[in-house]
């Protein structure tokens, strides 16, 4: 018999004293998920473990194994909930996640992350993945893209060699990425997951799959008018394997207010899924990706890690030179200081009367010149991080296109050599 796995995701916006009506919204989602009893429950931004373990408390009926992932300095937000035993659970920080001196938008404290957990149903070895990528707060004008194709990045290459023998792969969350946008082609395309709002066979939610819309009042309207009213940015994608086959039963969405309830259960709308897992047929399962690539998907492969590693390098020239303007007010700090203590020892050599002596403005100036010098020193250190992550990443990427483009040679190479072989000879005996 077929096994069913219904899986539910959901941005709690759960920022302390901050997000409206926070504690009173966790309620309604305790609530929610006490009653519809999903398998598998995926939240993000669930700032405070304070909230993770009233949520614990209140689903320890229904979902008694759960785990939260801790990084940062306010935690990752990710929290899993199961009714299936989890076996093991692992963690990967993303190396780049914005910027500290941008603490309004406060991602870099967040320590933004993706969380695996293991579960064994039915004898079928399920690996479940949730993420939280970088925001997108400024789409014409995106300063954080490259860092959002960096996380992109690390996220199909984490999923790809953690989920070795794993007979299905689920990843849900929110990755602040429209459908269409680099990362997400990259992250399909590499990993082979399927994008449950485009395979499943029935839907029920807003137009389009949006999950953050006008008709929510916790969002900013003005904001998503020129997407048409919403945008989709929350996920759940799944893969199959050689020996059992995935399919997407159904999907929901919330749809902004919530009849009966005062207000929304966050500022994105809830992802409900019910996949289907069923014993492939000998030997026609869903083949490992590996092997399941021909020269399109090849071609198109490196097409878009090609455009990946073009956004890493305008990331790079970027950090590069912000490295060297920090590096170079560092210096004007250093040389003011200098020149300051210059002017201060020059009434020591007067053979004069002694002369009246600014200290008030000494050390204002002295703490303003240690000031530019602390600062610049940290936005130097910081951007050399960021400088030699991207360089990783931008290594691997031309490794990876390397490696792409051979096998695609290797490919048209096998292509012709067949071809040729099935040629009549074209001579009588």
């Amino acid at each position: 018999m077929p096994e069913r796995l219904r899986i539910f995701s959901l941005n709690c916006w759960g920022i302390r004293y901050l997000s409206k009506h926070c504690a009173q919204r966790y309620a309604m989602i305790a609530d929610l998920l006490c009653k519809e009893q999903h398998d598998v429950v995926l939240l993000q931004e669930v700032w405070s473990e304070k909230d993770f373990l009233f949520l614990k408390k209140k689903l320890v009926g229904t979902h008694p194994y759960s785990h939260y992932f801790k990084s940062g300095f306010f935690g990752s937000g990710l929290a899993a909930f199961s009714k299936h035993r989890i076996h093991d659970a692992f963690f990967y920080k993303y190396t780049l996640n914005g910027y500290p001196y941008m603490a309004h938008h406060g991602d870099w404290f967040g320590g933004k992350a993706v969380g695996k957990i293991l579960l064994n149903i039915s004898g079928l070895v399920v690996h479940v993945f949730v993420t939280h990528l970088h925001a997108e707060y400024c789409r014409e004008q995106d300063s954080y893209l490259p860092h959002r194709v960096v996380q992109a990045w690390e996220l199909q290459n984490f999923i790809r060699h953690t989920s070795a023998g794993a007979d299905v792969v689920v990843l849900g969350g929110d990755l602040n990425m429209h459908p269409t946008d680099l990362g997400i082609r990259l992250l399909q395309s590499y990993t082979g997951l399927k994008d449950c709002f485009n395979e499943t066979a029935y839907f029920d939610g807003c137009e389009q799959g949006f999950t953050h819309i006008t008709d929510n009042p916790f969002t900013l309207k003005q904001e998503l008018v020129p997407f048409g009213g919403g945008i989709r940015i929350d996920y759940v994608f799944y893969k199959g394997s050689e020996k059992v086959d995935v399919s997407c039963e159904s999907l929901s969405t919330t749809k902004g207010t919530i009849p009966g309830q005062p207000f929304p259960y966050s500022d994105h709308e809830v992802l409900t899924t019910k996949l289907v897992l069923f014993p492939a047929n000998e030997g026609k399962g869903e083949s490992n990706q590996e092997k399941d690539y021909t020269a399109g998907k090849l071609s198109e492969l490196v097409n878009i890690v090609t455009e990946a590693r073009t956004e890493v390098k305008v990331g790079l020239h970027c950090a590069e030179r912000m490295r060297y303007t920090a590096a170079r007010t560092g210096i004007m700090g250093l040389a003011l200081l200098l020149l300051e203590l210059a002017i201060a020892v020059v009434p020591w050599f007067s053979l004069g009367t002694e002369q009246p002596f600014p200290k008030a403005s000494f050390y204002l100036l002295g703490a303003l010149c240690f000031a530019i010098l602390f600062s610049t020193l940290l936005l130097y250190i910081f951007y050399g991080m960021e400088v030699k992550a991207l360089q990783g990443t931008e290594d691997q990427m031309r490794l990876a296109v390397g490696s792409l483009q051979e096998r695609l040679k290797e490919f048209h190479k096998g292509v012709s050599e067949g071809h040729s072989l099935r040629e009549p000879d074209g001579h009588d005996d």
